[in-house]
């Protein structure tokens, strides 16, 4: 085990790492692109990553206060499903309830990448390995659908 100092530097470890090997691949619009902190550009949708010493999780966070224009933007992401499925894949998982990183109640289409742990250095390249496509992926679907969500919040 590590204590919470070595933790989180072996945490801010792969995530700076993760950065560099991404940071010479452009979005599709072409634009230079902070991937780790990916900016949608749309209030209330976000493009989360997560990693423990169980499991990676990447995810479109739908946090908009209001329950009914979150139902209303998550449905809209339905109507995109197929589009959706052929850029980032089938194995995700689309709940319209879930609970959010700060307790609150989010809609959330996520993919999980089991049995890694982020404190074991030999567990980096795979992790890289499923944030890198699917993410690159995530930026092309929203590059196709990003005006309908800008006019829909």
């Amino acid at each position: 085990m590590y204590n919470k100092e070595e933790a989180s530097r072996l945490r801010q470890q792969f995530w700076i790492s993760f950065g560099q090997y991404m940071k010479p691949i452009p979005s599709v619009g072409g634009c230079h692109v902070n991937w780790i902190n990916y900016k949608t550009g749309v209030k209330h949708i976000f493009f989360k990553m997560d990693v423990n010493n169980k499991m990676a999780i990447i995810s479109i966070q739908i946090a908009h206060p209001d329950a009914d224009i979150r139902e209303l933007v998550f449905n809209q992401f339905e109507e995109f499903k197929l589009m959706f499925t052929n850029s980032v894949g089938t194995d995700w998982n689309w709940i319209i309830n879930a609970t959010g990183e700060n307790g609150k109640t989010v809609s959330q289409i996520s993919t999980i990448l089991e049995n890694v742990n982020i404190y074991n250095k030999q567990n980096w390249p795979e992790l890289i390995s499923f944030f890198k496509p699917k993410l690159i992926a995530l930026d092309e679907f929203w590059d196709n659908v990003k005006p309908v969500f800008e006019n829909l919040i």
